[in-house]
């Protein structure tokens, strides 16, 4: 994935080596190598769960398609972190799944519409992808509101293991 950039952001593609000190816990070598700042509270266990949820063997046997598509979202005018955008590795049958989370303290500005839908639309322009999906809980009301205001439609349900019920939301290629 090329760096991105919207109004207000700049999307920075993961790499092995940034990944890699996020695994290791280490902020300053992460922050180094991305040339921001990290939130207070990053890297921590459940960032790294959440967002990265393959083996180290596993990213370093295939980067390109563990790490497909996935950025940090810094400020556009500050080398600042706020949050990340990952698919699901690169989609053999052409559906990306995409995940978001915006730092607690950037929250409700906008910038997880903005950033999602900057790599929805890059995801899309790829020749091998035929839509976009993203799941979130019929709770989440914020996730809710970014999902919709990027055009997705819900398409079905899924059920999480201790959560109970994901709702599935997908824009297809026009």
């Amino acid at each position: 994935m090329p760096a991105l950039e919207t109004t207000r952001l700049r999307l920075v593609p993961v790499t092995l080596d940034a990944i890699e000190a996020v695994l290791d816990h280490d902020k300053p070598r992460a922050e180094a190598i991305v040339g921001a700042r990290f939130p207070d509270q990053w890297p921590n266990d459940d960032l790294v769960a959440l967002g990265f949820p393959y083996s180290r063997q596993a990213l370093r046997a295939a980067p390109d398609i563990r790490l497909w598509g996935d950025s940090l979202v810094l400020l556009r005018d500050e080398p600042r972190v706020v949050g990340s955008v990952v698919f699901h590795g690169h989609p053999s049958d052409g559906i990306a799944e995409v995940a978001y989370s915006i730092e607690e303290s950037s929250r409700c500005r906008g910038f997880a519409a903005e950033a999602v839908g900057a790599c929805v639309e890059w995801a899309l322009g790829h020749p091998t992808i035929a839509a976009v999906q993203a799941t979130t809980f019929p709770w989440h009301v914020a996730s809710l509101g970014v999902i919709r205001r990027l055009g997705m439609v819900q398409v079905g349900t899924r059920d999480h293991d201790s959560l109970g019920e994901l709702l599935v939301f997908e824009r297809r290629k026009a």
